[in-house]
This record gives C-alpha cells, sequence and structure tokens, in this order.
C-alpha cells in the first residue's frame, strides 16, 4: 500500500541530494545502479541526519564534487593582448550550504540556493602583447558565490520519471585577483590584468554549468528508475504522482476504519442539567483532495510542508439525550448534519535536526454549509434546526477563529509525541527490503 506516496517521498529526497550534491550513482565496484543508488542514498541521508544535527552544517556527505576542481585551458583575445590560462584549479567547491530549498509536489519542480563561501581559483597564465611577454601564476578570489538551480520532473509515456528543464546560475559578491610578475608593464596591464579576472569567471561558468547539467540529469534520472520501473511501480502520466499519492492515502484511511469513523461518547453536565451524545457516526472524511499547493520549503534549517486540503460533503448522525436531576428526567432524540465541505491550509515545520520536535505553524479553517435535521425534541425539532441550520452559517467565520486555537493545542500535543528520526530510520530500512511496496496499515506516528 501507499506505495504512490512512498516513492513520492523519496522523488523529493532524490532531487535534494542529487542538485546538492550532483554526485555519481555508480558504484565502485561496478555493480548494479540500482543496489549502489538505494543504499548510496540511505546511507547518504542518515550522514544528512547526523550532519544537521551541528549547528553550522557544512557540504553534503557523500559529495564526489572534486576539490579542487580542475578547469580546462583558457585562451582569451583582447584588443591588444592575448591571454593563456592554464593549470587552473578551483577550490572550495564542497564547502557549500545549502541556503534555500522549495519543491512543489504536484508540478514536480524543485528549487535551490546554495552558497559558497570562497572559491579560489589558482593557475598560472601567459600575457603576450606587441610589445612585451609577462607570465607567472595568477590566484582569482570570489567570495560569497551563490548557485540557483531550477529543475523540473515529468512523467514519460512508459511510465518512468526523468528531468524535463534544468536552469542553472552562478553569481558572487566580490572578485579580487592577483596576477603576479606583471613587472614595469603591470602599470599597463592593469585594465587587462583586471578584466582577466572576470575572464576567467566568465570561461570557467559554462564549463562549471555544463558539467553540473550533466550530472543532474544523469543523478537524478538514473534514481528514478530506482524508485520506479526497477521497483515495479509506473506513474500514469494522466495524474500527477502527488495526486496518485493522495488516492492511495484515501484507500488507507478507509482501511484503517476512519472513514466513517466513530466518535467518541461525549456527555457534559451543568448543574442539574445533562447532555450527552451517543454512537456518532461521520461519514466522508476520506473523501479529501488537494485544493490548492502542496510544497516543501527548507530553509535556516528548518524544512516547512504546506497542505491545501479538503473534503468533499461530510454526514453525520448522533444520538441524544438531555437529562435533568441526574436522569430523574430525560428525553431522548436522534439528529443528523451534513457539512458540504472542509478546507484545511496548514504549515508544519520540522528542524532539520531530528532530534527536535514538529511544530504547527499555522492552521486556517474553512466550512462549507451546515443543515442539521433534529428528531425527538417534539415542537422544539424546528427551533433547534432553525437555530443550527442559521446562526453557524452566519457565524461561521467566527466560529471557525473560535475552534482554530484549541485544535491547534491539540494537533501540537499530538505532533509532541512524534520521535521524527526513528521514524526516518525505520521507513528507510523498510524501504531497502521492500522498495516502494511498504505496508503503512500499521504506521504509528508516535514511537518510543
Amino acid at each position: 500500500m501507499a506505495r504512490a506516496l512512498i516513492a513520492l517521498l523519496w522523488i523529493n529526497l532524490i532531487a535534494l541530494i542529487s542538485v546538492g550534491l550532483c554526485s555519481d550513482a555508480r558504484s565502485n565496484d561496478g555493480g548494479s545502479l540500482q543496489t549502489a543508488g538505494e543504499q548510496l542514498l540511505s546511507e547518504q541521508l542518515f550522514a544528512i541526519i547526523d550532519l544537521y544535527k551541528q549547528e553550522d552544517p557544512v557540504g553534503l556527505p557523500g559529495a564526489t564534487i572534486p576539490d579542487p576542481m580542475p578547469i580546462p585551458e583558457i585562451k582569451q583575445s583582447f584588443s591588444f593582448a592575448k591571454m593563456h590560462l592554464r593549470n587552473v584549479l578551483a577550490g572550495g567547491m564542497s564547502r557549500f550550504r545549502i541556503r534555500y530549498f522549495h519543491t512543489e509536489l504536484n508540478s514536480m519542480s524543485v528549487t535551490t540556493q546554495i552558497s559558497i563561501d570562497e572559491i579560489a581559483v589558482n593557475g598560472n597564465y601567459t600575457m603576450s602583447t606587441f610589445f612585451n611577454r609577462a607570465e607567472g601564476p595568477f590566484t582569482v578570489l570570489m567570495k560569497n558565490v551563490l548557485t540557483k538551480a531550477n529543475v523540473s520532473l515529468a512523467v514519460e509515456r512508459d511510465g518512468t520519471l526523468r528531468t524535463k528543464d534544468i536552469e542553472l546560475d552562478i553569481a558572487f559578491d566580490d572578485l579580487a585577483m592577483d596576477f603576479q610578475n606583471l613587472g614595469f608593464m603591470g602599470s599597463i596591464f592593469q585594465s587587462v590584468a583586471n578584466s582577466a579576472s572576470n575572464l576567467v569567471y566568465d570561461t570557467m561558468k559554462p564549463f562549471m554549468l555544463s558539467e553540473a547539467y550533466t550530472k543532474i540529469r544523469e543523478e537524478v534520472d538514473s534514481r528514478m528508475l530506482n524508485v520506479t520501473v526497477e521497483n515495479g511501480f509506473v506513474m500514469p502520466n494522466s495524474i500527477s504522482p502527488l495526486d496518485m499519492a493522495i488516492g492511495e492515502m484515501r484507500t488507507i484511511v478507509r482501511n484503517k476504519g476512519l472513514d466513517p469513523f466513530l466518535v467518541p461518547d461525549y456527555n457534559n453536565t451543568a448543574g442539574i442539567f445533562g447532555m450527552q451524545t451517543m454512537h456518532t457516526w461521520i461519514t466522508g472524511g476520506s473523501s479529501f483532495y488537494r485544493y490548492g499547493d502542496i510544497s516543501v520549503t527548507m530553509q535556516n534549517n528548518s524544512a516547512t510542508l504546506g497542505m491545501h486540503v479538503a473534503t468533499q460533503r461530510i454526514v453525520g448522525s448522533t444520538q441524544w439525550e438531555i437529562s435533568i436531576g441526574r436522569g430523574i428526567l430525560s428525553h431522548p432524540g436522534r439528529a443528523q448534519f451534513t457539512v458540504e465541505h472542509i478546507r484545511v491550509a496548514v504549515q508544519i515545520e520540522q528542524p532539520l535536526d531530528l532530534r527536535k520536535k514538529i511544530k504547527l505553524r499555522d492552521i486556517q479553517l474553512e466550512l462549507g454549509n451546515i443543515q442539521v435535521r433534529c428528531d425527538g425534541a417534539g415542537t422544539f425539532d424546528y427551533l433547534i434546526e432553525a437555530a443550527v441550520n442559521i446562526l453557524p452559517n452566519l457565524l461561521r467565520y467566527q466560529l471557525m477563529d473560535a475552534i482554530e486555537n484549541p485544535l491547534r493545542m491539540r494537533i501540537q500535543e499530538k505532533l509532541d509525541c512524534i520521535n521524527t528520526e526513528a521514524l526516518v530510520r525505520k521507513y528507510v530500512r523498510e524501504f531497502e527490503q521492500h522498495g516502494t511496496n511498504i505496508n503503512l496499515q500499521d504506521l504509528e506516528l508516535c514511537q518510543t
């Protein structure tokens, strides 16, 4: 069960690791791509969990970014000079920080921003003019380098998920250079040397982007095969993987006996009056669907899940009993109610240090039209129905504002019992054993 949900979660983890690392998924001993990819992904995930327990996590475990990175020879002609750069190495590439990661699950698009405090480019140069020739070592120092990437995925006709579009860019805040051995011609060539630093960057940038394009595409596509085709899971191109996963979740809700849902009996006493509701059933809870974006954002070492979910019509019934004097006088009845829809917008934040608890950042509720039919109160049935059918609809937004705070506190109590790290480690191991055929029927969020 929930194969689409598991696949979707792994797809987004793949996108994060692949875009951040641009690493190579092939095994050192020539083993199969599937085995190497799955083992590498789980090992990287566990190492990332440990990394983000630090206050300032730098890099990502398992990155195979060469540091220093060799740059091909650069030859460029100016109006009165020729520049030749060779033995060029770019250092500091592996000490990056993921500043921002955002994915829209419905459109399967990923946006990342990765920063590097400093990149040092070293090598040898030769500068020739009609008048003289100078050569020697050079250094170009780029500070506050920011790499931006946009990657979108699409389902192919054969049911595989592959990269569709990739956009990359690299920028920096400050750049300083030092060309040695210019000698007495240094002042003459200073303007050329100033341009040379930009030349190094402008020439290095296409090479770095070309390498990143290739690595990201190979990394994402190969690992997508591990999660989908190699596990016997083929996605339809007529529905998004997210909506398919939501469909699987509806099945889980029904199979776990949550729709129809039996509400615990309620008993309230005020003085000599008592009110009790029994055998309250609510049907339609599994009719939820996505009515807006569902996204995951990673920033400031925290991940935020934003969801917009709604239900179709909710139908309920209950048996009630009003008593006076501790049951001396009592009168039973029955009520039926319908709610046209319930919409929920929620934001949940999980620190990337998984030892910390999940926090409910925001919740917004919206109720559709409410209708109640009451039977058992005699002539008061009409008054009760009129009061319930008119007042809640007139005061719907005020009621929702009153409900949100108690509901927020109740949800936070449930979230506080969740051990996120234990859940992640448990189901990653189950994924390694069973692939996307993980059975979530016995899923318990609160782990000890």
